[in-house]
């Protein structure tokens, strides 16, 4: 592996899976995306990344954007695993004191794996289709974590948590990705205003 594939590997999304050659290689794909744009990216550029094959890639993955979406799908699965073990102990506590957590892991997260982030709200937009129908599965998946607090009505749900991600969105284009944890002030006092104007919604 070379020195710069070994300086690009181990994203935090991707710790579950081990320093693995699916690992190496979701990883990779990551990286090549923020830094070329997902349309200029080939397989040649996640195996040569990843220290692989190209038999390796294509035992894993169909091609280039099976394994952008399975790099997508399996950051955000870690990310709301993240959440849902952070929030299990608070499932009966305090309503705010659940809004700030479950907020304050998911800025957390992003912000301490820049790279991944952009490529969780920005990139994903320029995939394709497919890209964009798991984005509005993991946004929906989001969203369950808010009921229980509030709001029950779908598409209240719906825009929380696209008036949240707009807001993540706006930091990441600004390059300001790092320093995402500092919006947890705003997001909770949004959040909140959502969740009381919207408890009166029927679901």
């Amino acid at each position: 592996m070379s020195a710069a594939t070994a300086e690009h590997t181990g994203t935090l999304f991707f710790r579950g899976l081990g320093h693995t050659q699916r690992a190496r290689m979701l990883d990779a794909m990551t990286w090549a995306v923020a830094e070329k744009g997902y349309p200029n990216v080939t397989v040649a550029d996640v195996v040569a990344r990843a220290g692989v094959s190209r038999r390796t890639f294509y035992e894993h993955f169909d091609d280039r954007l099976d394994c952008f979406l399975a790099a997508y799908e399996t950051g955000a699965d870690a990310v709301i695993a993240e959440i849902s073990d952070q929030l299990r102990p608070l499932r009966d506590g305090n309503r705010m004191t659940r809004l700030r957590t479950g907020l304050r892991i998911y800025l957390r997260a992003l912000g301490a794996e820049p790279v991944f982030a952009r490529v969780l709200t920005v990139d994903v937009l320029g995939v394709g289709p497919e890209a964009l129908e798991l984005r509005e599965r993991v946004r929906q998946r989001f969203a369950r974590h808010w009921r229980g607090l509030g709001v029950e009505n779908e598409q209240m749900l719906r825009a929380l948590v696209g008036g949240i991600a707009e807001l993540v969105q706006a930091q990441i284009l600004a390059g300001h990705a790092e320093s995402l944890p500092e919006l947890e002030p705003v997001l909770v006092r949004f959040a909140n205003a959502v969740i009381e104007g919207g408890g009166a919604w029927a679901a």
